[in-house]
């Protein structure tokens, strides 16, 4: 426990670290670097600023950029264009709902914006420290290795996805819910998993996908009772016990499902309810919204108007429309040569996908042919620790599934938040290589198994650093090059992303 504790010190220190930092820098930056001017979402301001409105504009400007101002436009307007619903509305609520409650004492000095804005700094932050506290969990109780868990942690600190971590993006909460969710799920916790994957899903629509974590872990725990009862339980009783816990699993399963799969589904029906059978007038629309509709072809609700052609069709998913019309998503459709600048910013993110599940395969390739089923009661019992154990399988059979759908039908940029947020792979995946490739980072068979770097003080007395990150930055020349590799990437990326997205300029 008391180890624990001290790496969860450690994680959370760094992380309260890089987010002060990342709030400062991206006012830096923002401010040093005059705005791109970008074909991108920007309503107009209709509400009159007040005292302090200027100065946060100033300060937390940068957060506001690109997608980030559909969520803040969603939580101060509501969803009025029809390419709105392509952004999930948790999000929109808890920073509506900090504006209107821990910051409402400052309505007199700061609008509904500049208290949004306060929000999103607030609050992604402490989502981040939250986020970065359940993946420790969660690489503890998977990986049974405390020293890859911390690193694979602090790593996930300098994320490349940083700016997304800190601007007014889900990806803060999204990674919160769902690596809180996954751990609730590891340690037995089903509906409570359930709960925390489903609210995850009203962040973003890849919670979907996490259903195959609630299909799959139950499974292996159905098929190690039915294992105990063989061997255990003697007669004809043994039918009744293989029954029932058949029956259980299939219970679980469905309404596991069933409830993870609800929010979006609830928003699907309120998209259509909203554009089919509309009930708002235009007149009702303030005229300066309706002016940007009517000049960038934005569809709004309309009673009186005919309802939009997706309605007609026999599964009428809005979100479906909006990325296939407004953002042009779909299969093989971003493969174009003028697409090349995006592909190479996400082949770092996708190398680290393609080298976890290459390494993972080589490694246990008969537990993979099975699906990550063992034959005896030795698995998830003693699990072999570190990155090839055998628990790891369907974390690394999910970083394939979204490395691979988004490769190949999203805009392939994304891949790097889609995946840092969605994921702990890539971050194990490096922790794996720092520790196997590093010769500053050397393991120790003791009681004590901390992360160290050796140097040397004057005296020629060993000094042990806690954070292996910080302390391997003065000797990044000397570093291994996988060491320089991995580290001038996620550090690279946390810098640029802060430089390039606040001033509209293209990003990952």
């Amino acid at each position: 426990v008391t180890s624990m504790t001290m790496d969860v010190r450690a994680v959370v220190e760094f992380a309260t670290v890089t987010r002060a930092l990342s709030l400062f820098l991206q006012a830096v930056l923002n401010a040093a670097i005059p705005d791109h001017d970008a074909d991108a979402f920007r309503p107009p301001r209709t509400e009159e600023p007040l005292y302090m409105d200027s100065t946060v504009e100033w300060l937390l400007g940068g957060l506001s950029h690109w997608d980030a101002e559909h969520f803040l436009f969603i939580a101060e307007k509501g969803y009025l264009y029809e390419h709105n619903f392509a952004f999930f509305p948790l999000y929109p609520v808890v920073l509506r709902g900090l504006a209107e409650t821990l910051l409402w004492p400052l309505s007199s000095w700061l609008s509904v914006r500049g208290r949004l804005l306060v929000a999103v700094a607030l609050g992604n932050s402490a989502l981040f420290l939250l986020s970065v506290v359940a993946l420790h969990a969660l690489s503890r109780i998977v990986l049974q290795d405390r020293r890859l868990a911390l690193l694979s942690s602090l790593l996930y600190c300098i994320t490349p996805a940083n700016v997304f971590m800190t601007a007014a993006y889900s990806e803060s909460l999204f990674a919160a819910l769902t690596f809180g969710g996954l751990f609730l799920l590891e340690k037995g916790f089903t509906f409570r998993a359930c709960l925390a994957l489903s609210i995850a899903t009203a962040a973003r629509s890849n919670g979907l996908v996490n259903t195959g974590f609630l299909l799959y872990l139950p499974s292996l725990h159905a098929i190690s009772q039915i294992r105990v009862y063989r061997t255990t339980i003697k007669g004809h009783i043994k039918v009744f016990h293989y029954i029932w816990v058949i029956v259980r699993l299939l219970v679980t399963s469905l309404l596991g499902t069933a409830i993870i799969a609800l929010p979006f589904c609830a928003f699907q029906y309120y998209g259509y309810r909203t554009f089919c059978t509309p009930s708002v007038s235009l007149e009702r629309i303030p005229p300066a919204l309706l002016s940007l509709a009517e000049r960038k072809g934005y569809r709004v609700p309309d009673e009186n108007g005919p309802p939009p052609l997706w309605c007609m069709r026999p599964l009428p998913l809005l979100y479906s429309h909006i990325q296939d019309v407004y953002w042009d998503v779909g299969f093989l459709r971003y493969y174009e040569l003028k697409q090349i600048p995006n592909f190479i910013l996400a082949l770092p993110m996708a190398t680290l996908g393609i080298m976890a599940a290459y390494a993972y395969f080589q490694t246990n390739p008969e537990l993979c042919m099975r699906l990550g089923l063992w034959e005896t009661n030795k698995g998830l019992d003693k699990p072999t620790p570190g990155l090839f154990n055998p628990r790891v399988f369907v974390y690394v059979v999910h970083s394939t599934v979204l490395l691979v759908f988004g490769t190949l039908c999203m805009h392939v940029q994304v891949l790097t938040r889609f995946m840092a947020s969605s994921s702990p792979v890539p971050f194990w995946i490096s922790a794996h290589l720092l520790l196997l490739n590093e010769p500053l980072l050397h393991r120790r068979k003791t009681s004590n198994p901390s992360v160290q770097l050796q140097t040397h003080s004057r005296n020629g007395c060993m000094h042990t650093p806690q954070n292996p990150i910080v302390a391997l930055l003065p000797h990044f020349t000397n570093c291994s090059t996988t060491t320089q590799s991995i580290l001038g990437y996620f550090l690279s990326y946390w810098v640029l992303g802060l430089a390039l997205h606040c001033n509209f300029l293209p990003w990952t």
